[in-house]
């Protein structure tokens, strides 16, 4: 079997671009490991920038994310019991953020995929890449029981971190960069109204805390705890009171309770592999980038890959010009690491590092003061939050 593009990973950078090139005439083949359950229960990010909402749309993928989508011009932040607002609207060019998850996205870009898409094939486990310094780089993949070989023009691997596309890159030519952060995420979801109409980010000697939303029904709400930390250790009555706690407040705000009807905990790391482009093979998304998810990046950063690879194969097909292809590496990198520098940035202003001193925290405390008061602090950190204008 041939195609002229082959996609490992049926997430949402995979079925992004698959959805774009389809809708160019560019076909292409969609091989993803797990079954469709899975990939439509997945709980990941759920904010999603100006550019992101604008590329679904582009893909006839926003009719529900129009519908149901909960649509956000700020976040609040909290320290020291203090509040303080960041206008998106007028401090970011009047760019917002949508609240509304990945599982979503996932199953709207499914649905459009099985109903008049290329073939997306589920439980498919792609076992190696080979020749990616040809021009026909070949994905050896089992399938029903049966071993199947997909030539193609070009593979993209959207298969995250452990993927197997991510080996076809010489490992002489393969640089990652990476830093492990020295605390994790107990991440909740409770079956009661958000107690906020937009994000809170809280700073607070006994840790961060987030809450986030992710219907006016279901609340999605973090807690910082120590690495290695066993979900079970952590008892309802114990998490209300630690966000209580945490996301105190001068005033009458008050932190709703309800149902908690799933908690998980999530290690926090940035990583960074280049170059995203060997031969004909490219990669998008967390095979090439991790981010904490402190900046809400992950998605938005593999959605934004994936516009710019998008056009720059249909400016191949249509022009035979390769200069977009040849630049894709340097141009996604170089939002990139913009992305993990600002998330970066709200993790560690935000986080009480285990090892952190009484001088480490004012630190802290005079960064949060200065966005308050800085209207091009506050500027920098909405223009980065509600994310950059593609190229």
């Amino acid at each position: 079997m041939h195609t002229t593009v082959g996609i490992i990973g049926g997430g949402p950078a995979g079925l992004l671009l698959a959805r774009l090139l389809h809708r160019a005439g560019i076909d292409c083949v969609v091989l993803e490991s797990r079954d469709r359950a899975y990939v439509e229960q997945r709980q990941r990010a759920g904010i999603l920038e100006q550019a992101t909402v604008d590329a679904l749309r582009e893909a006839g993928a926003a009719r529900r994310l129009d519908a149901e989508g909960l649509v956000h011009d700020g976040i609040e932040l909290r320290w020291d019991g203090r509040a303080h607002r960041i206008d998106f609207r007028s401090l970011a060019d009047g760019r917002r953020v949508w609240v509304y998850a990945q599982t979503e996205v996932v199953k709207d870009l499914i649905a459009l995929q099985l109903a008049d898409g290329a073939p997306l094939y589920f439980g498919a486990r792609v076992t190696a890449v080979e020749g990616a310094d040809t021009d026909r780089p070949t994905v050896h993949y089992t399938h029903e029981g049966r071993n199947v070989e997909l030539t193609c023009d070009y593979v993209v691997g959207c298969d995250g971190f452990h993927g197997v596309t991510r080996t076809a890159v010489p490992a002489d030519v393969r640089r990652t960069y990476e830093r492990v952060y020295p605390y994790s995420w107990l991440g909740i979801l409770a079956d009661v109204p958000p107690s906020c109409d937009e994000l809170i980010y809280a700073h607070s000697p006994r840790g961060f805390a987030l809450h986030s939303m992710r219907s006016p029904e279901v609340s999605r709400l973090y807690l910082q705890v120590p690495n290695g930390t066993d979900p079970a250790d952590w008892p309802d009555t114990r998490i209300w009171d630690e966000l209580d706690a945490r996301f105190a407040v001068e005033g009458d705000w008050k932190l709703r309770r309800g149902p908690i009807t799933s908690r998980s905990v999530l290690p926090m790391r940035s990583s960074v592999t280049e170059p995203m482009r060997y031969g004909r093979v490219l990669l998008a998304g967390d095979a090439a980038h991790i981010v904490p998810p402190t900046g809400a990046k992950g998605l938005n950063l593999a959605a934004a890959d994936v516009v710019v690879l998008a056009r720059a194969l249909v400016r191949q097909q249509r022009t035979g010009s390769a200069d977009l292809l040849d630049a894709y590496s340097d141009t996604c990198l170089r939002r990139v690491w913009r992305a993990e520098h600002f998330s970066y940035f709200m993790t560690t202003t935000l986080h009480t590092d285990p090892e952190q001193s009484g001088f480490d925290t004012r630190l802290q405390i005079s960064q949060l003061d200065r966005i308050a008061t800085s209207p091009n602090a506050a500027a920098e950190l909405a223009q980065n939050y509600a994310g950059l204008p593609l190229p």
